[in-house]
């Protein structure tokens, strides 16, 4: 059995995500704030810089701005592909390194709404999404609302974000305990985010990771501490990736020693059913 902080590889006969479908890793927080946005953006170009192929899923409705942080231009969005509008190709935007993206739209409730043949029509263009890539990376929104829950559980890997900040930190706490609650499968990992330094990150992460095995029974893995950094500053006013803007600035260091963690590990299955199947199941 591996424990918190373990980096383990690929199963064995999976030669790489896609051979064994796409790894799907849904970026979360338990409150808004946090930088998670800007981590899933940055991750997704680490990770492609990794010669991983990367579709990055804005799904944070109705406020996803991960157009601003990549500074590109989202003409359409996902509902634009739920209503037909637009097919999933005219959706999908490429960013930086060649990151496929999909910007956020509002209405995503409305999938409850649909009758069984437009919901399995629907399923069925989504689900090619997870040929096309090796690692879909799933940015949420903040909060333990129920759309922000039901792609947390649908994915393999579930990375939740926090900073030292008391509030925070008790936020991705409920995250955690929520999940736990509706017996996930997935992996769950805590990323400390705006650390004074690397020991303040690691108390964080211990207390965190503590209290949940204790109270919870679950394994929370470290992903990984980033500290405070101008470079990170700086690239978000000149809306840049910092792994881009500064490449060789700590921050974009330690962001790569995340993908790469992130990337090198086993998600267990949590089942043979498609990762999208199972978040409009959650709408109904």
């Amino acid at each position: 059995m591996h424990g918190p902080g373990d980096v383990v590889h690929l199963q064995q006969g999976c030669s790489s995500a896609s051979s064994c479908g796409a790894a799907i890793i849904a970026v979360t927080s338990g409150k808004g704030g946090v930088g998670k946005t800007n981590i899933a953006a940055n991750l997704s170009l680490c990770m492609a810089m990794e010669n991983q192929r990367v579709l990055l899923l804005d799904a944070d409705m109705g406020l996803g701005n991960l157009d601003i942080v990549l500074n590109i231009q989202c003409r359409y969005n996902l509902m634009h592909a739920v209503s037909g509008v637009r097919s999933l190709d005219q959706v999908i935007q490429v960013g930086p390194a060649g990151v496929e993206i999909i910007c956020g739209g509002s209405g995503v409730e409305s999938l409850a709404n649909l009758n069984n043949f437009q919901r399995q029509r629907l399923i069925e263009q989504l689900q090619s999404l997870q040929s096309r890539c090796d690692i879909l990376l799933v940015d949420t929104g903040a909060g333990i609302h129920s759309t922000v829950i039901a792609f947390c559980l649908s994915a393999d890997h579930t990375l939740v974000v926090t900073t030292p900040e008391p509030t925070a930190m008790t936020d991705a706490y409920a995250m955690i305990k929520v999940l736990a609650a509706n017996h996930y499968a997935g992996r769950i990992s805590l990323l400390v985010n705006m650390a004074q330094n690397l020991a303040e990150g690691r108390k964080i992460y211990r207390q965190i990771a503590d209290v949940a095995g204790r109270f919870l029974n679950v394994a929370v893995y470290e992903a990984g501490i980033l500290c405070r950094d101008e470079c990170l500053v700086q690239a978000v006013r000149r809306r840049e990736p910092v792994v881009q803007a500064f490449p060789r600035s700590q921050i974009a260091g330690a962001l790569a020693a995340v993908s790469r963690r992130l990337t090198h590990t086993a998600y267990e299955r949590t089942g043979e059913e498609g990762f999208f199947r199972k978040v409009v199941d959650w709408f109904f």
